[in-house]
């Protein structure tokens, strides 16, 4: 009989090694390239909603068409917590109300890693209501003219019907999904105006509100949720929505230095502390009180959302200081909606304007609405508020937020990093490097013309197209 022998040291019959090599071959032919480019494609005119390609782009060893990108992995800039949604009252009410597979579904679908996911993975929650909220409740409301200095009546059970069942839920899906918690305002008991609405936090409640957020992170501890950061305050500039508080910088910098930071210190709560969380237009606000010597160490850095500012302004912060960090933690969707417009706008200023500022985070507001856009609260909720998916019944809606998020969710994974890359005109773009190796591009065509462009980095490139408006992720693996 007739042998041959392979690098195993095994002797095996020719027949059988030749059946062997060809189904190696067979397998290598089929599978893809770790040479080749995956990508994923959004058009604006809804032809394509995040779709892989069937076909993956070819590296090649110096490929030169049209503009070029030039990805520069070596330069550095932040790491990456994650992508997605805040989790409101209103969104674990619709989601919760499904049917139990319906349910499981949509969040594995949101929240799972595998390859039918988008595998979101940063959420923001309301600590009490927000105004996507079926009514207003903090964790420790009095008849109207009682106080509870000691805080005996603190207790989450408002959340126990919609909010906890559905986070222990996603929690099971991804167990390392990180959560930020915000408060839109302290009970009211604790308000110089006495009511949700509006009005200051009184300073003879400073170190009780302190010992509130205490008691907080230790309740959701013990329902197996770790809050891996809070922001001290929603909107804080904005006391007309319900609820809400006016939280002046001076404000916020007394409380944090004189007390929410040493009640967290003397608590052992590793919990980030998070400034500001409001617009762009007010850098002064964080900077004022990351200048005060005895704030900044509490601080772990400054959140914005950008109703009103520049994306660009961000980077002040940055600047001014450079080892604190920036989170971009809202911004809405208004209803109706207009896909081009709205998918546009946030891939442009958000997943690659907010990282290409130093945010680790990128949140869209909210994670699901109704057809009637409800819940919202009387005297300030958002009426118009759309959600990332609008649920009715079990049938679910995909809006702009979803795809928006889903384009850097899925493969810019926590301790990702941003590297560097330039801007071509009109092709908008950012560049990551994640903790598997792969590297990872977000590019915008905001052109309305078909563009032709090369991307190129350290060990090859490769040429793309993109229709006037489109969006796509381009994923090399093990760089």
């Amino acid at each position: 009989m007739i042998t041959m022998k392979i690098n195993t040291g095994i002797r095996w019959p020719w027949s059988t090694g030749l059946l062997m090599i060809l189904a190696w071959l067979l397998y290598s032919c089929s599978k893809p390239q770790s040479s080749d480019v995956e990508w994923w494609l959004t058009n604006t005119d809804k032809s394509v909603l995040f779709q892989r390609q069937s076909t993956a782009l070819p590296l090649a060893g110096n490929a030169d068409t049209g503009a070029v990108i030039e990805i520069n992995d070596s330069l550095v800039y932040q790491s990456i917590d994650g992508f997605g949604y805040t989790l409101t009252g209103g969104s674990a009410m619709h989601i919760n109300g499904m049917d139990e597979s319906a349910r499981q579904a949509l969040l594995t679908e949101l929240f799972g890693t595998d390859s039918n996911s988008i595998g979101v993975s940063y959420l923001r929650i309301s600590i009490g209501a927000s105004d996507l909220s079926d009514h207003v409740f903090s964790y420790d409301d009095m008849p109207r003219g009682k106080t509870d200095p000691d805080l005996e009546h603190f207790s989450i059970d408002p959340e126990r019907q919609d909010l906890l069942p559905v986070l222990k839920q996603i929690l099971a899906i991804n167990p390392g999904i990180k959560i930020l918690g915000s408060p839109w305002s302290p009970p009211a008991w604790m308000k110089d105006n006495q009511d949700s609405r509006g009005g200051s936090l009184k300073k003879e409640w400073y170190g009780t509100y302190a010992s509130y957020f205490v008691k907080y992170i230790h309740a959701m501890a013990q329902e197996g949720i770790n809050i891996d950061a809070i922001t001290i305050q929603n909107e804080p500039l904005h006391p007309g929505n319900n609820p809400s508080l006016l939280m002046l910088p001076e404000d916020q910098a007394d409380f944090l230095k004189n007390h929410l930071g040493p009640a967290f210190h003397k608590a052992g709560i590793k919990t980030k502390i998070i400034l500001y969380d409001h617009n762009a237009d007010r850098i002064d606000y964080p900077i004022t009180i990351l200048s005060d010597p005895e704030a900044y160490p509490y601080a772990d850095g400054s959140a914005f959302h950008l109703y009103g500012g520049n994306i660009e302004d961000l980077s002040k912060v940055h600047e001014a200081f450079p080892e604190k960090n920036l989170y971009f933690t809202e911004q809405w969707v208004g209803a109706p909606g207009d896909f081009a417009g709205d998918f546009s706008w946030h891939i442009r200023t958000l997943i690659i304007g907010a990282t290409r500022n130093w945010c680790r985070i990128v949140l869209e507001w909210n994670l699901s609405s109704n057809p009637k856009l409800e819940p919202y609260t009387n005297r300030g909720g958002c009426s118009l508020c759309l959600g990332a998916v609008t649920i009715d019944g079990n049938t679910v809606t995909r809006n702009p937020a979803y795809y928006v998020i889903a384009h850097a969710s899925k493969f810019v994974r926590p301790g990702s990093v941003r590297i560097d890359s330039n801007v071509p005109h009109g092709l908008n773009n950012v560049a990551f490097k994640t903790p598997e190796n792969n590297l990872v591009v977000i590019v915008q065509n905001d052109t309305p013309e078909m563009r032709q462009f090369t991307v190129r980095y350290s060990r090859g490139s490769f040429r793309a197209a993109l229709k006037g408006g489109a969006v796509a992720t381009y994923v090399i693996g093990n760089q």
